[in-house]
């Protein structure tokens, strides 16, 4: 009974995407704190529940996510369908009929994380998301076109969660990273924010009149500081060569003596050190001395965790 409840709780929320512990436990005839105890163990199951406490708090799933592929086997899909559908025509019930629809249209689409557009081929998805990076990149695409405002879980780089609603104007792309530039309404303002950074969306059905912005407005240079920039001189093993190429740029690598050296100005963010260590040995910084220190510190540390 158990394991029936929670798969019922699970397409509930595939198919309403919101809905109160109240009028969970009243659906499945359990007690709120029984509905608040499944959510909980599919949330460790893996499955992007979030709970909201108060007034405005309920139970909800992220648009974003997908049945897996391999979820089920085709016996069992075909035993389910078979199931819910004699359901169906018995009760008539609204949400079943919904989340068979979301089940039979997830199972018969395979889809690719790669988008084309034009001649353009963008693989957007990351490693080991199951496809959820896609999806809020495709909801988000698609409520840019439908003018339609999403409701968000942002967490920031401090790691604090905050719940915007925005409307959705542009996607951009840069330094690898995708963006997207929304009027936020807690701020009421235009910002960017990053789409790796949305813990949820949410599709609120609601539609809005584009608001009117000059592109020269958008803070394309919004990762440089002058004040937080440095000049770094790297040297580059001819193994690493690709790496640095396509992270700093053919042009501004040279050969002198016999060694690939580039002299560049980085942003000084949290992203600077991984991503000289994600080179390994083949990349050194030359200067500045403070980066080299903290280079080695790093590094250290990671040996230490490594020999504990």
């Amino acid at each position: 009974m158990k394991y029936q409840i929670m798969l019922g709780i699970l397409f509930t929320l595939l198919s309403a995407r919101k809905k109160s512990a109240g009028a969970l436990a009243a659906k499945y005839h359990c007690s709120v704190r029984s509905v608040y105890r499944y959510v909980e163990e599919l949330i460790v199951a893996g499955i992007p529940i979030d709970v909201g406490r108060g007034a405005n708090g309920g139970i909800w799933i992220s648009d974003a996510y997908k049945l897996p592929k391999g979820f089920m086997t085709k016996e069992e899909y075909a035993r389910t369908v078979e199931a819910m559908l004699a359901m169906l025509e018995q009760t008539g019930d609204e949400t079943l009929r919904a989340a068979l629809e979301k089940i039979t249209s997830g199972m018969k689409r395979e889809k690719s994380d790669a988008a084309l557009s034009g001649n353009i081929l963008v693989d957007s998805g990351t490693w080991g998301d199951e496809r959820r990076f896609s999806e809020k990149l495709a909801i988000t695409d698609r409520a840019i076109s439908e003018r339609e405002a999403l409701e968000i879980d942002y967490v920031d780089r401090e790691g604090e969660t905050s719940k915007r609603k925005i409307l959705p104007h542009l996607l951009v792309y840069k330094q690898n990273i995708w963006y997207v530039y929304a009027f936020c309404n807690t701020r009421n303002a235009f910002r960017l924010f990053k789409l790796g950074r949305m813990r949820s969306i949410l599709q609120t059905g609601e539609t809005f009149e584009r608001l009117d912005f000059s592109r020269d407005e958008i803070p394309l240079s919004f990762w440089r500081d002058d004040e937080n920039d440095l000049d770094v001189r790297l040297q580059i093993a001819p193994e690493k060569l690709p790496f640095a190429e396509e992270w700093l740029g053919v042009e501004n690598i040279r050969r002198e003596n016999g060694l690939f050296l580039a002299d560049v100005m980085l942003p000084d963010d949290d992203a600077l050190i991984g991503k000289i260590l994600s080179a390994g040995a083949g990349l050194t910084v030359l200067a500045p001395p403070e980066l080299k220190t903290r280079v080695q510190t790093e590094s250290e540390r990671i040996a230490a965790q490594y020999r504990a």
